[in-house]
């Protein structure tokens, strides 16, 4: 993304998988060379490039420089890289939990002021509408809890004292795995509150009757946020035993790219009707968190558009959320994908508001095909001075 230091301008380059945990800002001139690495081309072409750009002759010592670094972070497809990726791989295989990711970071790293924070943040939202017999599930945010406080307040305040005795499926976007895939764990999230209890029993019957369309203890587990988040919440209602199953949705491709429905990937048909399955035959003693985002537009991903919350072209981003929105209350998967789909190109995946909560969204709906949502609260937040993203809380009957 483009750098934030104003002294270091150019591009800020991290491995947000934590294959590698460097950290490069890339000066202006040698980011444009980057489309040298693309494993067809050669130093002498990256020399060539670096002539034209600055108009000097000798240029093999910024040039060396930049392999140098490159492949000293990681960030090249070599044997650097791949023994990073394989110790990576191999130690969260071997942990008996997956450690919590963003503690420090995304929350407060200790129980005691982690309980305060929270608590804070729940108390933002007014009591919500006490039927909850047929409550089924809830959609929070998974942006940083201190931008999204209140939604993810409205869906969370609330929630009745005897939820916690059901296992709580997780469906959160999984941003760096495999697309039409989806990512189990039979590990226990550790958080600052203690391990949750992962259901291993359902997971290994997902796995199971999913075959190829789920790929068993994803690393993608140890990095993400969209889970994670949503575990902290339900440790701080229901204790840190809470009972989970934790699943990553990749984003859907296949389908999409054809003009069709999802599950025209027979791993997206097959891993929704397992969890169909699943979730007919458990019926009350489940209950289902989405942990999702939705539009994601300005700089930082990729727009020319410098996007402020609730003003300009985001004010038309709203009324098209709202309509996707209005598709989830009333259980409309197939009219939700339809406009997911709208103007959308390969490029922007097909999406041109580049919802990363699409496909747990959908999953849910084909899962669960008589839930029925409300809208508890909307909300867009500039995750920086160019760039917005949208969520919401909803609650699932």
């Amino acid at each position: 993304m483009p750098s934030p230091l104003p002294d270091q301008p150019g591009l800020f380059v991290r491995d947000p998988l934590r294959y590698s945990d460097a950290v490069l800002v890339i000066p202006p001139l040698l980011a444009r060379c980057l489309g040298c690495f693309d494993g067809a081309q050669t130093e002498a072409d990256l020399h060539a490039a670096l002539c034209r750009l600055t108009g000097e002759v000798s240029v093999r010592e910024p040039a060396r420089h930049l392999v140098k670094a490159l492949r000293e972070a990681a960030f090249l497809d070599d044997e650097v890289f791949a023994a990073s990726r394989a110790r990576r791989h191999d130690a969260f295989a071997a942990a008996p939990e997956r450690t919590p990711a963003h503690a420090g970071s995304g929350y407060p790293a200790e129980a005691a002021p982690l309980t305060t924070t929270l608590d804070g943040y729940l108390e933002r939202s007014p009591p919500r509408d006490a039927r909850v017999e047929a409550l089924v599930g809830v959609a929070a945010p998974h942006v940083s809890p201190a931008g999204g406080v209140a939604s993810y307040a409205a869906a969370y305040r609330g929630l009745p004292a005897d939820l916690g005795e059901r296992t709580f499926v997780i469906l959160g976007t999984s941003h760096y795995g495999e697309p039409d895939r989806f990512g189990l764990t039979r590990k226990p999230f550790a958080t600052p509150f203690g391990a949750t209890v992962t259901d291993a029993r359902l997971v290994g019957e997902l796995a199971r009757a999913a075959g190829d369309a789920a790929q068993v203890e994803d690393y993608c587990h140890a990095v993400e946020h969209s889970i994670e988040f949503q575990v902290v919440f339900l440790q701080h209602l229901y204790g840190p035993s809470v009972k989970i199953v934790p699943i990553l949705c990749g984003a859907f491709i296949e389908g999409p790219a054809a003009r069709r429905p999802p599950e025209a990937s027979d791993t997206v048909a097959r891993f929704i009707d397992a969890l169909g399955n699943v979730a007919a035959r458990e019926g009350e003693r489940l209950f289902f968190v989405l942990g999702v985002d939705m539009t994601h537009i300005g700089r930082r991903y990729g727009d020319g558009l410098e996007a402020r919350a609730g003003r300009g072209e985001l004010v038309e981003v709203e009324t098209r959320d709202r309509q996707r929105i209005a598709r989830l209350e009333a259980g409309d998967a197939a009219g939700f994908w339809d406009l997911v789909g709208e103007g959308g190109t390969p490029e922007h995946g097909y999406d041109t508001l580049k919802w990363c909560g699409s496909s747990p969204f959908y999953t849910f709906h084909r899962a669960l095909p008589r839930a029925r949502g409300t809208l508890l609260h909307y909300e867009q937040w500039n995750i920086d001075e160019q760039s917005v993203v949208s969520f919401a809380g909803m609650s699932f009957r």
